[in-house]
């Protein structure tokens, strides 16, 4: 089979696409022919070697988290799969024509999402789920600012949060804030890269952080006494300084949670935006695209 194969840590030119050994099914494993995925922040941050401390791989790798497809063979001891149902997951070494992954990771993609549509969401919403059931835990009524809100991430988030009825502000850049009035269950947008708007904020019940950065060390002030800093991206430099509880996580596989997230999808509750859909082949130009930024959405990779 064809795959993207990692030889060192570097830029993207150390991404190459060739020939590669088929991956074998294990027991209560599924093997899957690969129809699409999408690159994400930890696949440039694995393949730059930004990540290795956390991360470390062998060499030769196949990156990808993503997995969207459909099933070509079953290992022992799996029920419930059979050949050719279409499933998406969070699972390793997706940057392939073919992947395999535990049976209990994978999810159906409900009829009205497309593969390319599934393979943009796995990681995203489980993170931005996960930001806020696991780590934020919000209750009814009460006020949660998620950073970065029109990210990938962000977006997951404010729709997770806005379902658990809290009262969702929406923290984006100034010239975001248009755009992300338009998010479904925001109910104040608030410029995060304006001091003025940033001292307006007092008493929040929680942040939901994707942001980092000098933003959240300008935005701790504004959590009440006892509140919360769920975040993706570590413990912020002088939270310690606040009475608030910090809960920083890295998302895990959850089949359950992302099949209702996906059905969420469909029904058109939230979207993950997909910016451009790519050949597998072009993975250098893709990476290239993705890690400089400016691209309004995902990069859906195609084998």
């Amino acid at each position: 089979m064809k795959a993207v194969l990692l030889y060192a840590y570097g830029g993207p030119e150390q991404l190459r696409y060739e020939e590669t050994d088929m991956p074998k099914c294990q027991d209560k494993e599924v093997l899957v022919r690969v129809r699409a995925t999408s690159i994400n922040p930890i696949d440039w941050k694995i393949r730059s070697g930004a990540a290795k401390a956390r991360m470390p791989i062998q060499f030769p790798a196949i990156l990808g988290r993503d997995l969207s497809g459909e099933v070509v063979e079953t290992g022992r001891d799996v029920d419930g799969f059979p050949k050719g149902m279409r499933v998406m997951a969070l699972t390793n070494r997706t940057y392939a024509e073919y992947s395999v992954a535990k049976a209990d990771l994978l999810a159906t993609i409900p009829e009205a999402l497309s593969f390319e549509q599934a393979g943009a969401l796995p990681l995203v919403t489980l993170t931005g789920t996960q930001l806020i059931e696991r780590a934020v835990k919000p209750r009814a009524g009460q006020t949660v600012l998620v950073t970065g809100a029109l990210g990938s991430v962000g977006r997951s988030a404010v729709h997770v949060a806005h379902k658990h009825g809290a009262r969702v502000l929406a923290g984006v850049r100034a010239k975001e804030k248009e755009e992300a009035k338009k998010l479904s269950g925001v109910a104040e947008v608030v410029a995060i890269d304006n001091e003025e708007e940033i001292g307006s904020l007092h008493d929040l019940d929680a942040i939901a952080d994707t942001v980092g950065g000098t933003t959240i060390q300008k935005l701790l002030k504004a959590i009440r006494k006892g509140g919360v800093l769920g975040s993706v991206l570590g413990t912020p430099e002088g939270a310690e300084k606040y009475d608030i509880r910090v809960e920083a996580f890295m998302a895990q596989p959850d089949a359950t949670r992302l099949h209702q997230l996906a059905d969420d999808a469909a029904r058109g509750e939230f979207s993950i935006p997909i910016a451009r859909t790519m050949k597998l082949a072009e993975i250098q130009e893709a990476h290239r695209l993705a890690e400089q930024g400016g691209v309004a959405g995902k990069i859906v990779l195609v084998p």
